[in-house]
């Protein structure tokens, strides 16, 4: 059984970067990220889910081409990790974010982190 667990700061003031790490349980290492694709979700408040972005299974990213300019996403193969940066954030980027595994079919979420952006 995979599991998936979002950390990282809840409230990022305007401007900053923000940043998150997905933590993956279940699995091995090489079967993690050689067999499957590991994206980052948000969704404001009030709004529906925006697919940010993932890192691919060779290491490809493939980001939002709405958010593509501000995204980084990266793994850290040896804690079984990849992580969000968010850079230039606005009140506009508070939502929940949250990670799952997949690109396009998504099967396997992370509960999701608040992050509120402001002063």
């Amino acid at each position: 059984q995979v599991q998936l667990q979002e950390s990282g700061p809840g409230l990022v003031k305007p401007s900053q970067t923000l940043s998150l790490t997905c933590t993956i349980s279940g699995g091995s290492i090489t079967t993690n990220f050689y067999s499957y694709s590991w994206s980052w979700i948000r969704q404001p408040p009030g709004k529906g889910l925006e697919w940010m972005g993932a890192i691919g299974r060779g290491g490809s990213i493939y980001y939002s081409p709405y958010l593509k300019s501000r995204t980084s996403i990266s793994r850290d193969t040896s804690k079984n990790q990849f992580t969000l940066q968010l850079s230039s954030v606005t009140p506009e980027d508070t939502a929940v974010y949250t990670c799952a595994r997949g690109k396009i079919a998504l099967d396997y979420w992370g509960q999701g982190t608040q992050v509120t952006v402001a002063e």
